[in-house]
């Protein structure tokens, strides 16, 4: 197979053409508002680890600037132009950021005795590098706090890179967070953390070649950084609407967002600077309800009931609004209009998507049919870069009908191997198949050549006619793609197809963030594990007792039957036929089959517990996912 990148075709150079026409690209508000306040920046900006690996190379993207290449849709471009702005600016005297060194930005605000930090990007290395560029102009202050605005890992990951858990622990910094972050994030990167960090491969990346036929973008960002990922945990949490706390000096009121983008997430105000953190709420795109990379679904409804809060409880005052993501916007008025149509954006995917399921209309046919009104239509800050009105739609009809469509022959269908066997048998064999995918892609109608050539790779896995035929298809959509991740995944099935598995290039289940789970969790994680089928024979009674420093042990009765894991805290012994005891420390190493590094103690039937750790079927990090 010839492993190299098509050329885009002429119906792709067509359609680009068209949308050329159609958009404001006369409006430059925000090229003049991502490039305000520039100080200096950091050349090279090539970030390496402790062993000299690149974990971030903002000029990989240097080739992104002037007129779109007929491989690129414009108007993703046109945004990846303003992602890959790279710097420390000033967003008010007293507040700066640090733009271009990760797939989010990190703010400085400067209080009286050091600064105060606002999400640490993804990386350490990354955060560090950030904090270093900061002092250069700005002069070496302590960071006496760090804010995670919500649970995802580009907003806490580098916060090693900026304080340690030392100061921390000595009360020289605060670690401030939404309630229940930390168990919100423990629970959606470890339990399907593997599945989520294979697919977000596809959603970010990172090892795509950078090019105008290759990565140019995620829309939300450029991709995301792969250094170390850490967590400290929060010391101050934020409990309720309006809780004010004063940090450095710092007046800083708090409005919780839970269930909105992430399921804790916070916005923020500083009444004496008159600046707004929106957290992830309110950027220059529109957002996922339900990322590709898999998640649980948003609520777009609440979501825009938080934007209507916001606005009631901070829209008069403010005149400086920043985020995570992309760059600020100056002046009351213009912030007004934004975060009105940031919530009017949510509000109708969400009215519409219901008006028209209660009419009898399926996800996939409301995505078909849902267009948004002039005024969202034409706003540059609502376009799909990250989320898509399509995905969006489909997954607000899965928040409350599920994944079933009510079409009873929907109901049990085949998998995609028999699927594919049947519809190329359908087509008069896989020649007649091939030949119907050949003209859908000489037509233009690559949305039916890939689905179609699909069936035929899963249905023959070694046609590498096929393979070959559906990369380029793939790619074709790929360049076609306003959405950022949409022409990540595209191109990625295709590369994969040509080069085969990446596998798994970056996980979120960081070593800090497997320690943060409780024993609760760390058995929880080992019941999804537990290969059930296996299983269904056996009947083991296990004790856990884990052990902490200065708190008192806690007991936990251990039971797999029927091939379930069960567990329940108790206060004494209930005859179990062994007896574990570990540190808490060493409980994620036990779950790994390591009894040495965890430093386990076991008394009683020592092959009950090696016969439940052998019956543990880990997750594949290099599953497949556009091959059987």
């Amino acid at each position: 197979m010839d492993t190299g990148p098509r050329p885009p075709s002429p119906h792709i150079a067509a359609q680009h053409a068209r949308l050329l026409e159609s958009l404001p690209f006369e409006d430059e508000q925000d090229l003049e508002d991502a490039a305000r306040g520039f100080i200096d920046r950091l050349d090279p900006a090539v970030i390496r680890a402790e062993d000299g690996r690149v974990v971030w190379d903002n000029d990989s993207f240097a080739f992104v600037t002037g007129d779109a290449p007929v491989s690129v849709n414009p108007s993703l471009w046109r945004i990846s132009t303003l992602n890959v702005l790279q710097g420390l600016y000033e967003v008010v005297p007293g507040i700066y950021q640090v733009r271009g060194l990760d797939l989010a930005q990190i703010t400085f605000v400067e209080g009286d005795e050091g600064v105060i930090v606002i999400d640490p990007l993804i990386s350490a290395e990354c955060a560090a590098a950030a904090l270093a560029l900061y002092r250069r102009n700005r002069g070496e202050r302590p960071v006496t706090a760090v804010i995670y605005t919500h649970s995802h890992a580009d907003h806490y990951g580098g916060v090693k890179g900026v304080t340690s858990q030392e100061d921390v622990d000595a009360g020289r910094c605060v670690v401030i967070a939404p309630a229940g972050l930390t168990g919100n994030l423990v629970t959606e990167w470890v339990y399907a953390g593997g599945a989520m960090s294979r697919r977000a491969g596809y959603m970010y990346a990172p090892v795509l070649e950078r090019g105008p036929l290759g990565q140019v973008g995620a829309g939300l960002g450029q991709t995301n950084s792969t250094g170390t990922v850490t967590l400290i945990n929060p010391t101050l949490e934020i409990t309720r609407t309006g809780q004010e706390e004063t940090v450095d000096g710092q007046r800083i009121v708090f409005q919780l967002a839970p269930g909105t983008e992430a399921p804790s997430e916070m916005h923020f105000f500083f009444p004496d600077r008159r600046a707004l953190c929106v957290a992830e709420n309110a950027t220059h795109t529109l957002h996922n309800v339900l990322t590709l990379r898999g998640a649980q679904v948003r609520d777009p409804h609440a979501w825009a009931g938080y934007l209507t809060e916001m606005i009631d409880l901070f829209g008069g005052q403010a005149e400086v609004i920043f985020s995570p993501h992309h760059w600020p916007m100056w002046g009351n008025e213009r912030i007004l209009d934004f975060l009105g149509l940031q919530r009017d954006l949510y509000a109708y995917l969400h009215d519409q998507t219901l008006r028209l399921l209660n009419q009898g209309l399926t996800g996939t046919e409301i995505a078909e049919e849902i267009v948004l009104p002039p005024a969202l239509e034409r706003a540059w800050h609502t376009r799909g870069y990250y989320g898509s009105v399509s995905h969006n739609v489909k997954a607000i009809y899965q928040r409350y009908m599920g994944w079933y469509d009510g079409n009873p022959a929907h109901l049990w269908q085949h998998t995609p191997v028999e699927q594919g066997r049947r519809y190329v048998a359908l087509a008069g064999g896989v020649e007649a198949a091939m030949e119907a995918v050949r003209a859908a892609h000489e037509e233009g109608d690559y949305r039916w050549a890939a689905e179609l050539c699909s069936h035929v790779v899963f249905a023959e896995p070694e046609h590498e006619g096929a393979r070959a035929q559906l990369a380029d298809t793939l790619e074709q959509l790929g360049y076609g793609s306003e959405n950022g991740t949409w022409r990540n995944v595209y191109l990625m099935g295709a590369h994969e197809l040509r080069h085969g598995s990446v596998g798994t290039p970056v996980s979120g289940a960081s070593a800090d963030t497997m320690a943060q789970m409780t024993p609760a969790q760390v058995l929880d994680g080992l019941a999804f594990q537990i290969d059930g089928p296996r299983a269904w024979e056996e009947d083991l009674h296990l004790e856990l007792v884990v052990t902490q420093d200065g708190a008192a042990d806690q007991r936990f009765a251990v039971r797999l039957r029927n091939g379930v894991l069960t567990h329940r805290e108790v206060s004494a012994p209930e005859d179990p036929a062994v007896t574990v005891t570990v540190p808490a420390d060493g409980l994620v190493a036990l779950a790994g089959g390591d009894l040495e590094a965890a430093g386990a103690e076991v008394s009683g039937d020592g092959g009950v517990l090696e016969t439940l750790l052998g019956l543990i079927d880990p997750a594949d990090p290099d599953f497949a996912i556009v091959t059987p």
